[in-house]
């Protein structure tokens, strides 16, 4: 599952490997500094396996919730979180070469073939790890925060290696720090809700062919899921078809805030957006 060798070096040769000493590491000092900043109700553990490759879904609305979900994944369901993160993280010095060590997976933008930008995603599946992946691929644009329609890379990583996609909904992030900007509300605390669900059931999809209607079908599915939990959460209705982004025109002031602007990474971004 590991290579400790080319792990320490900080980059990755071939197949998936990480640092066992420097998530350790990670875990001492991000575990408490969180739990001073974020009250956290979490349930649903019993849905999340133990072992073996599987894909959290949660919904995105923050560009804080990254934190959460790793805190929730860890934490609480004892899973080491690896996140997809845009590539240039990886080539800032010191920064760049610990992400290799955590095991993260670097996500190279622009390239047309959805299956090569997996292709790290699918070998750290088959090395056990547990992929956080965003379905929705950025915050959700939706004026209720409910859930968008999904991007295709979830499902295609599921289909593809036959791990468990199991949908998370997540609830106060935004109190922390509201999509748009860049000042996070830490104080008081805010209390932030989690709760994992049963496996997405795809069985209906498995030996079929990878194209545009199967996966749109797939990744419908898993929202689903994951806007049913938030109901739950909510305790309210969520509207009856989600918000497409791609339908709507969103106005100047939405654009949303370039890396390094100070909202973060966007860890969770959908490599598969708009692939087939």
């Amino acid at each position: 599952m590991s290579t400790p060798k080319a792990a320490e070096q900080g980059k990755p040769p071939g197949g998936y490997s990480y640092s066992r000493g420097w998530r350790q590491f990670s875990r001492a000092i991000l575990h408490p500094g969180l739990r001073l900043l974020i009250k956290c109700r979490w349930a649903g553990k019993e849905n999340i396996p133990k072992t073996g490759g599987i894909i959290l879904a949660p919904n995105h609305m923050s560009y804080v919730d990254w934190a959460t979900i790793a805190l929730f994944a860890d934490g609480y369901a004892h899973r080491y979180p690896v996140f997809m993160i845009k590539s240039p993280i990886f080539e800032v010095k010191v920064i760049g070469p610990l992400m290799y060590k955590f095991g993260q997976l670097p996500v190279y933008r622009g390239r047309g073939d959805a299956g090569l930008v997996l292709k790290q995603a699918e070998q750290a599946l088959r090395a056990g790890a547990a992929v956080i992946v965003y379905p929705e691929g950025t915050a959700t644009r939706d004026p209720g925060l409910w859930p968008m329609v999904g991007k295709t890379g979830a499902a295609r990583l599921a289909l593809t290696t036959g791990a468990p996609v199991i949908p998370i909904a997540q609830w106060g992030a935004q109190h922390i720090l509201p999509y748009g900007s860049k000042k996070p509300k830490l104080f008081p605390r805010k209390t932030v809700r989690m709760v994992a669900g049963p496996p997405v059931d795809l069985s209906a999809y498995a030996g079929q062919r990878l194209g545009a209607s199967t996966l749109a079908a797939a990744t419908a599915d898993i929202m689903a899921d994951i806007t049913s939990l938030l109901a739950g959460i909510r305790q309210e209705t969520p509207p009856a078809v989600p918000y497409d982004p791609a339908a709507a025109v969103e106005p100047a002031a939405a654009v949303e805030p370039a890396a390094g602007s100070g909202a973060g990474p966007d860890p969770g971004s959908d490599p598969g957006a708009g692939q087939a």
